[in-house]
């Protein structure tokens, strides 16, 4: 029994001021294990009547936040075995600072997460927009968020990104997106042919919604040209530019079969001879 007691009482010393015996490496153990397990149990009471998909978010929040539990239990227990904490933090102040230095971008992405999935503004699905990049949201992560370009490439997002830049969510008021082509046609041109012909090139396209209806504007007189609008609904807004080339193709096609012409810029340049100035000297 002596020898029991012996070895609980054996003391590991880990600096002047720190040190730590067997009997509290046990009780550390201990209550850490404890403390496990009743998180686990807390865990499992608040999920079991929760929907898949919050069960899931709130694993997430809980699997982080009981860090933060440990931490406080591991202290706590600390200064009740008789282990100087603020020994502890001194002697490794300088590694804290490292750390802490070293982990604020990921703090800030965890805590971009959090606001993420208890504010729901963005969910997976949607098509969004930040910092000139689009995509199509695959997964929400504590971290990082992982979109799909239109050209199928993987964006990585940073969640601290949400919080330091402008976020465009494309689909937050449903995938339906309103789309526009501009095309300008040559003065003297019959502009109730060109509207029937611009409403004709959006008709029977599997992309373009019916209602509400397309809807062709005058936008102006312009320097070369009339400029027309034909403004259209398309059914999903991650479709790119796949709906606007048909467009165009199908506009210069009914142009060309209807001899409406679509004008470039053109410049007349007027050559004044300065008085005395010899034509034949000029030309050399």
């Amino acid at each position: 029994m002596k020898q029991v007691q012996d070895f609980l009482n054996f003391t590991f010393y880990l600096g002047q001021d720190i040190s730590v015996s067997v009997k509290a490496i046990f009780v550390i153990v201990l209550v850490l294990f404890v403390t496990s397990r009743l998180l686990k149990l807390l865990s499992k009471l608040v999920t079991r009547k929760l929907p898949q998909d919050d069960k899931v978010k709130f694993e997430m929040l809980f699997s982080y936040a009981s860090w933060v539990v440990y931490l406080i239990i591991l202290l706590i227990t600390f200064h009740s075995i008789g282990i100087n904490v603020t020994a502890v933090f001194a002697a490794s102040a300088a590694l804290l600072i490292g750390v802490g230095l070293a982990l604020q971008t990921l703090i800030q992405d965890i805590i971009s997460g959090v606001f993420i999935i208890v504010d729901q503004s963005v969910h997976v699905g949607d098509i969004i927009e930040v910092d000139n990049k689009i995509g199509r949201v695959e997964e929400i992560k504590l971290r990082t968020t992982r979109a799909v370009t239109l050209n199928n490439r993987v964006i990585i997002i940073p969640n601290h990104i949400f919080l330091t830049s402008s976020l465009y969510n494309w689909t937050q008021n449903g995938k339906e997106t309103k789309d526009s082509v501009t095309v300008g046609v040559a003065y003297g041109s019959d502009v109730a042919l060109v509207e029937k012909l611009l409403l004709q090139s959006v008709d029977n396209h599997p992309d373009i919604l019916t209602f509400p209806a397309p809807r062709v504007l005058f936008m102006d007189f312009g320097d070369n040209a009339l400029l027309f609008r034909i403004a259209f609904t398309v059914r999903d807004s991650f479709l790119g530019e796949g709906p606007r080339s048909d467009v165009r193709f199908k506009i210069e096609k009914l142009f060309r079969a209807h001899n409406i012409s679509i004008p470039f810029p053109q410049r007349d340049l007027h050559v004044v001879s300065a008085p005395g100035l010899d034509v034949n000297q000029a030309k050399k």
